[in-house]
């Protein structure tokens, strides 16, 4: 038996830079199509001539089912195992994302954007509990950078794969080339991934969504979730100010709004050597240092008026989001212990009800009329963030 087991140690250690590969390439093509129609809503606009706000529930479909999904998912992924709701969920996706190209009406194309939403949603909370389960803890924060990294590189990504392919063979072909790419990704999913030890299928159906309740009464869990659901609002709130801070105080199109927002993936490359800081300075400080450079990064530029400078602030910003949202999905894993699963089921809902919440409470501070006051504001909130970390005190057991 203890030969067998040495036998499969070995085998994962071989294979966790190909893990972590593929868990990075299924974070960036699932997460993607949250993305997918902001530069779509246009075309969808005068394709089904409607108004850009009824366009953009496109967008908005995905995003509240996508959200909710991760409050199902996660617990069901205790149950039945973390790799089969990733395949599942990718193996919905390769279907519904082709049949999105041959839909002629709004009512259709939301409803099923909600299916992908919901099929999207497999993937997150299985994979960040699958990275703390399968992995050794200097292994674990690295993954998990580098599916984090795949998360917020989405962002931009899958407005830019939008753009250039519907550009060049009409939107229908985003959604058949997408169910392509989802087709190659389960393939590698099943062949690739190794599954982990197969989960207690006995018990009350309905016990891993009571870990949720039993999680969030966890005050220590409860000060991460405080600055969890600070980092994607402010992320995608200051995309969303820079959009068009960007059009009217620079005079930049379209393209060079995207070409500025492109540059921001220099700061993202810093999130799979989150794992190595941790090993050196610890998982507190790191988490402190990566919000430190994110308020920092968005207060100061928020000031600029010269925009290599403001580009530059840019990239420090996202930087520290980088470096935080990983280090803190390894802390809240850490401190969930039996309940992990549960914790980071609910931090992943709490982090991308912040991305839904971000642009709005973006444009809600643009009616004061100043970009300065926005992005202080966003600033502000994560500066709530950084001091709330402080209060996170870890016992040594």
């Amino acid at each position: 038996m203890s030969q067998i087991e040495s036998t499969n140690s070995t085998m994962h250690k071989q294979n966790y830079s190909l893990m972590t590969a593929i868990l990075f390439w299924c974070g960036l093509v699932v997460v993607s199509s949250l993305y997918l129609t902001i530069p779509l809503i246009s075309t969808f606009a005068e394709t089904f001539n409607i108004t850009t706000a009824q366009a953009a529930w496109t967008g908005s479909a995905f995003s509240f089912f996508y959200a909710v999904g991760f409050l199902f998912f996660g617990p069901l992924s205790d149950r039945y195992g973390r790799k089969q709701m990733i395949v599942y969920g990718l193996i919905t996706l390769t279907i519904v994302s082709p049949i999105l190209g041959f839909v002629d009406s709004l009512p259709a194309l939301t409803i099923l954007r909600s299916v992908q939403g919901i099929a999207a949603a497999t993937f997150a909370p299985s994979a960040l509990a699958y990275a703390v389960e399968m992995l050794p803890l200097e292994k674990r924060v690295t993954t998990i950078g580098f599916v984090s990294t795949g998360f917020l590189m989405a962002g931009i990504v899958g407005q830019i794969f939008a753009s250039v392919v519907s550009h060049q063979f009409g939107w229908q072909s985003v959604f058949y080339t997408l169910g392509g790419v989802y087709m190659v990704t389960v393939i590698l999913v099943v062949l690739f991934i190794p599954k982990e030890d197969n989960p207690d299928k006995k018990g009350s159906f309905l016990a891993p969504f009571k870990q949720i309740v039993l999680v969030i009464k966890k005050k220590k869990l409860l000060s991460c979730y405080v600055i969890t659901i600070t980092l994607l609002l402010a992320f995608v709130g200051m995309y969303t100010t820079l959009g068009n801070y960007l059009s009217i105080e620079f005079g930049l199109g379209n393209r060079e709004i995207l070409y500025v927002r492109s540059v921001g993936i220099v700061g993202m490359l810093f999130s799979p050597f989150a794992g190595k800081l941790v090993t050196t300075f610890g998982i507190q400080n790191v988490l402190r240092g990566g919000m430190t450079l994110a308020v920092v990064g968005l207060a100061v530029l928020g000031i600029s008026t010269n925009l290599p400078f403001l580009i530059i602030m840019s990239v420090i910003f996202v930087a520290g989001i980088s470096i935080t949202v990983p280090t803190l999905i390894s802390l809240v894993g850490q401190l969930g212990g039996e309940s992990r699963g549960a914790a980071v089921t609910l931090y992943t809902f709490i982090l991308f009800i912040g991305a839904t919440l971000g642009p709005i409470v973006a444009v809600w501070f643009l009616k004061t009329g100043s970009y300065l006051l926005t992005f202080e504001l966003l600033a502000l909130f994560l500066g709530i963030g950084l001091l709330v970390s402080f209060f996170i005190k870890l016992t040594k057991v």
